[in-house]
């Protein structure tokens, strides 16, 4: 049990609480699943829809800038089995946002790219979450939002490096 068990990230222990409260790692775990609920409520189909499109629309993004995309490769990338992402990617390819093609180095291979289509929509994406983060942070100044920015890329970085159970991947630079 660590000093900050048994209290949520959300709410502050109260006064006499013994301990400071959450740590910053079960904040910062409850900052991003409250987040990512945000495109998969229950309760708005097309909207549900359109977050998972921008989900693996990023995910084909981010990982063309670190080699060829595959299938498995963005089922590894948003951390769901092959088949879950072979229907997220063939949706995706359904609405326009990325295509399909065989491998130029391996026709046995098909590779996963993003569409005109889907860079608009990651554009769209890239506005509403900075307009979200503008909300969030708003209030602070300037030095504290670039601070808090640096600090992000920082963790964004060294998570690259990490496998699931938060070892340094064999791989790693």
């Amino acid at each position: 049990m660590s000093e900050y068990d048994g209290y949520p990230a959300h709410q502050p222990p109260p006064p006499s609480a013994p301990g400071p409260g959450p740590g910053p790692g079960q904040t910062l775990f409850e900052f991003v699943r409250h987040w990512a609920r945000r495109w998969n409520s229950p309760g708005d189909g097309p909207a549900r829809q359109q977050g998972r499109h921008v989900l693996v629309t990023e995910a084909v993004r981010s990982l063309d800038s670190r080699g060829i995309v595959t299938i498995n490769a963005v089922a590894n990338e948003i951390g769901i089995d092959q088949s879950g992402a072979s229907r997220m990617v063939k949706d995706a390819v359904a609405a326009g946002y990325l295509e399909i093609k065989p491998s130029e180095s391996d026709t046995r291979r098909r590779e996963v790219t993003v569409t005109s289509e889907g860079l608009d929509l990651l554009h769209d994406a890239h506005l509403w979450q900075e307009a979200v983060f503008d909300q969030l942070s708003g209030q602070w100044p300037a030095q504290q939002r670039a601070e808090f920015h640096h600090a992000m890329l920082h963790l964004l970085a060294r998570s690259h490096t990490l496998d699931t159970d938060g070892h340094v991947r064999p791989d790693a630079p």
